[in-house]
């Protein structure tokens, strides 16, 4: 009996430990000052930029405290910090913080904006994607598949050296908040991929393919931006404002039947989705 008592004790002990640190994220969320602006450019920093009177800052709070914790636990190289904006209000500004909270990515000279969701995974998934390279191969069959599964929009790169990869990557440096950027020699596509001629950039969704055509779709990125979406969505108040963007028409009574078997004929110009009618309103007070 008394052992099972220590057994238990110490138990109750560890638990209040591990909930202290989660509620803290002592060791695993750093408290930035000025010194900040010199000493970042060596690393990769994840940054909650926040104000202590702000309600949505104090409910961020802790989810911020697990994503530094998840992030530390996962090896990531990506150090996760925390500045109070109104104590060190010229380095905010600097940065482009124009409200609270607000999320940004920092690596090398670049600023990344996070407007998802605050959750400790979409905030997670936006690191480890823009933290890692701008452009990912895809070197074999088996790893376009094993990517596929895990990706509901694949954007990939075909061919070689060439203006449009150039493009490419520069879309790809301004749009890898959103979305993940891929390459691949012909060869790796799947043998249903008909390609009318290289370079090509091909984006993979809705269990079909589609083919960037400049004389169709104007602007890479605009079209990137487009496409970045599933066929027909759950919208809610973040991808709504995303939405706002891409010059399409949100259709909120389309049925799914019709977004997927007319998707050839209304593509560039709709965007079918369906939301709850309380965070469509919302959104819309919001704007």
């Amino acid at each position: 009996m008394a052992a099972a008592g220590g057994r238990r004790r110490r138990w109750l002990l560890w638990a209040a430990v591990v909930a202290h640190a989660v509620a803290s994220g002592a060791g695993f969320v750093e408290d930035l000052d000025e010194s900040f602006k010199e000493n970042r450019k060596d690393d990769i920093w994840l940054v909650d930029f926040y104000a202590p009177w702000c309600g949505h800052c104090k409910k961020l709070e802790p989810v911020w405290n697990e994503v530094g914790i998840e992030m530390k636990n996962m090896g990531s190289p990506v150090k996760v910090g925390k500045m109070d904006a109104t104590s060190f209000s010229s380095i905010a500004s600097e940065f482009g913080v124009r409200g609270y909270p607000t999320i940004k990515l920092l690596k090398g000279d670049l600023a990344y904006n996070y407007r998802g969701p605050r959750t400790k995974d979409d905030i997670i998934e936006f690191a480890n994607r823009v933290a890692g390279p701008l452009i990912r191969p895809l070197p074999s069959q088996h790893m376009f598949e094993h990517v596929q599964k895990r990706h509901r929009v694949l954007f990939v790169y075909v061919g070689g050296e060439s203006p449009l990869k150039e493009k490419y990557i520069e879309v790809a440096s301004e749009l890898i908040v959103y979305t993940y950027f891929f390459s691949a020699s012909e060869d790796v596509l799947p043998e249903y991929v008909t390609l009318p001629e290289l370079p090509a950039v091909v984006v993979f969704k809705d269990g079909t393919y589609f083919v960037y055509d400049e004389y169709e779709d104007g602007d890479l990125s605009s079209w990137i931006n487009r496409e970045r979406f599933q066929g027909y969505l759950n919208v809610d108040g973040f991808t709504l404002y995303e939405l706002g963007d891409t010059g399409k028409m949100l259709l909120k009574t389309i049925i799914q039947e019709v977004a997927r078997d007319y998707r050839d004929h209304f593509h560039r110009d709709f965007q079918f989705g369906h939301m709850d009618g309380n965070d469509y309103i919302n959104s819309l007070l919001m704007e």
